[in-house]
This record gives structure tokens, C-alpha cells and sequence, in this order.
């Protein structure tokens, strides 16, 4: 079976036009940022030391700026500008590859029909996130090959009920809000005719800089007139269990997002609060940790993957259901920071919900 990857790249030009080779700069700017060595990120690079010294002049040359200075007890650390540029490269790739992956799914669709007919697809409508990521990756390991189409969790299992895929992926949250949650997803799951995959459990929270400077100690906080917030986009899952988490402490919702802000994905919001552009976020603990966040814990819940009653005995759907309840998959899941892949794979009927 092919596949298609799609990834994005950046261009640089300097004051004469002249592109940068940022790709092989940013390589090496992360493994020293990681080794504290200029000497131990050119091995770990491929390269030798005086060819990754002669990058790192070149392009300090070029930006008019150094890019690494010595630290005394620190060894080799990056400058202001190499860590923008890193920052510049994980959130152009936290926002954009959503959509390069959900493109390269039907690019890869196309192709497959014309190399081997009328091969069958397990359609998946989801949000981006780290287990659906994790589960494309062992489904295709399992040889089933998954159309992906990233919508957040209203409009998934909306394109399940217009029946547009076969998997839909929507959460709740563990506790007295599930009632409150479930409801907004009631128009389109029906239990007679719809079932769940449990997916995991996993922690969502508040994201804060190393250190939490500002001193956040829950949601109520994220009304404080000092504090800059970014929120998701409507629609999705994790903005519509905040605004409940938000009415059941009284906080108006309409008062903490007021530039508007919003992503896409748990990354895309890391990364904003890494570059300093919000102060608080809100979204599951491994984005946090992936961007050197912190995170202050608020609730934990669950993620479905909601079907077909009739679907479950199809090859395709028991192959999937097989997939995620292996024990690989399972500590997969629960290796990812506030993920538990415990119950991957187990089936619920949707009466206990509705």
C-alpha cells in the first residue's frame, strides 16, 4: 500500500532575496538546543563539526544575529532569534498539518483506486489529536487503509449520521458535565442505530508558561482582565466542554477569549502560549508537554469513536476494533502524557448516554 505524506515547509529570504536553507538549519538548532553541543549535535546530525560550525556562521552572517552563544554551566544554548525560528517552525507545522494530512488521505485514496481497484477504506472523521493520530498510524500498521478527514467533534458525528464516514469521534467528560455534554451531540447519535468504541481516557487542563508567571490557579482565572487567552475553534469538542466548565463556576464564556483568538488543534494552542502570544490555554496535558508548558489539570474524560450499529461486524470495522484493543496500541496510549489506553477497543451501546 502507498502512502502520501504532505509536509509544510517556510522560506526565509535575506536582504538580497536569497532563500535560506532553513530545514538544515532547524535540525541543527534543535539538537543543540537538546545537547547542549555544537560538537554532539553535528554527530547527531550527520554532519561534522566544521561543516555545522560553517552553518551556524553562515546563517548568523545572513540574519545579521548570532544564533548560539556559550553559557558558562549551560554549555552551547540558542539565542532569542534560533528559539523564535523554532518556535516559528512547530507552529506552523501544529497549524497546518491537520489539513496537509487530511489532504494527503485523499490523495492517497485516489491513487490507491488506481493501482489495486476498488480496495476498501475505513473512513474516519475526527479531531486532530494524539490518539486518533496514534490509531491512524496502527491501523495502517494492521494493512487498513484509513481515509482521515480532520472536523471537530460536532461536525463528526454530524458526517456520521449523513453517513459520510464509519468512525465518528466526539468526548465527554467524566462525571456530572457528561449528561450536559452528551446533549449537544444528541440531534445526531441515535441509540437505536448508533454504538462507541471507547478510544481513551485522557486529562484536559490549562496551559500556562514554565513556571506559571502569572500565577493561574484554575478556570475561574481566565476571566482576569491581565491574562491573554486562546480558545479553540466553535464546533469543537474541547470548546464546548470548556464553555459547560466555564457556566458550572459561573464564569461568563464570553468574557475570556476576547481578541477572538483561536486553533485548530491541542498543538496549535501550545504553541501559541509557548511563543508568548496568550498567557493561558486550554486543551489535553501531552500538547502541554510537547511545547515545555505547564499544565494545571481540570478534568478528565473520554474519547468515543461512535459507528453503526450494523457496521461493528464488518471486516473492516472488526479489524479496527481488533487494532485498538491490542495490547501494543493500548501502551502506545497510555505512554502519551495524561493519556490511559486501558479500555481501547471496548464497545458501549449509546443508552447510557441518552
Amino acid at each position: 500500500m502507498i502512502r502520501v505524506e504532505i509536509r509544510p515547509d517556510w522560506i526565509v529570504r535575506d536582504a538580497s532575496g536569497e532563500p535560506t536553507a532553513l530545514p538544515a538549519l532547524l535540525g541543527l538548532l534543535l539538537a543543540v538546543s537538546e545537547l547542549g553541543s555544537i560538537s554532539k549535535a553535528a554527530t547527531a546530525r550527520g554532519m561534522s563539526y566544521r561543516h555545522a560550525w560553517g552553518m551556524l556562521q553562515q546563517f548568523s552572517a545572513q540574519f545579521g544575529v548570532e544564533l548560539v552563544h556559550k553559557v558558562r554551566g549551560k554549555g552551547t544554548v540558542l539565542s532569542p532569534l534560533a528559539e523564535k525560528l523554532m518556535w516559528a517552525d512547530r507552529r506552523i507545522h501544529a497549524r497546518l498539518t491537520p489539513t496537509l494530512d487530511s489532504l494527503a488521505s485523499e490523495l492517497q485514496q485516489e491513487l490507491a483506486r488506481v493501482l489495486i481497484g476498488d480496495a476498501q477504506v475505513l473512513r474516519l472523521t475526527a479531531s486532530h489529536g494524539f490518539a486518533v493520530a496514534a490509531l491512524v498510524t496502527q491501523l495502517n500498521e494492521h494493512g487498513v487503509t484509513v481515509d482521515i478527514n480532520y472536523r471537530g467533534s460536532s461536525d463528526a458525528v454530524a458526517a456520521l449520521a449523513r453517513g459520510e464516514c464509519d468512525l465518528a469521534g466526539f468526548h465527554l467528560p467524566v462525571g456530572e458535565l457528561e449528561g450536559a455534554a452528551a446533549a449537544k451531540y444528541r440531534s445526531w447519535l441515535d441509540p437505536e442505530r448508533h454504538a462507541l468504541l471507547h478510544l481513551a481516557y485522557r486529562m484536559q487542563g490549562i496551559f500556562v508558561a514554565k513556571g506559571n508567571p502569572k500565577g493561574v490557579t484554575g478556570l475561574a482565572d481566565l476571566a482576569r482582565h491581565d491574562l491573554r487567552f486562546v480558545n479553540r475553534q466553535k464546533g469543537s469538542g474541547t470548546r464546548v466542554l470548556l464553555e459547560l466548565l466555564l457556566a458550572d463556576r459561573g464564569v461568563d464564556a464570553a468574557v475570556i477569549n476576547r481578541s477572538g483568538t483561536a486553533e485548530f488543534t491541542h498543538a496549535a494552542v501550545a504553541a501559541y502560549v509557548a511563543s508568548g502570544m496568550a498567557d493561558v490555554g486550554f486543551g489535553v496535558e501531552t500538547a502541554a508537554r510537547r511545547f515545555d508548558l505547564d499544565f494545571i489539570p481540570v478534568i478528565r474524560e473520554r474519547y468515543f469513536l461512535a459507528c453503526d450499529v450494523g457496521a461493528l461486524d464488518t471486516p473492516l470495522l472488526t479489524l479496527a476494533q481488533a487494532a485498538m484493543a491490542s495490547g501494543a496500541f493500548r501502551e502506545v496510549l497510555s505512554a502519551l502524557p495524561g493519556y490511559d489506553g486501558a479500555l481501547s477497543g471496548d464497545r458501549l451501546d449509546l443508552h447510557f448516554l441518552f
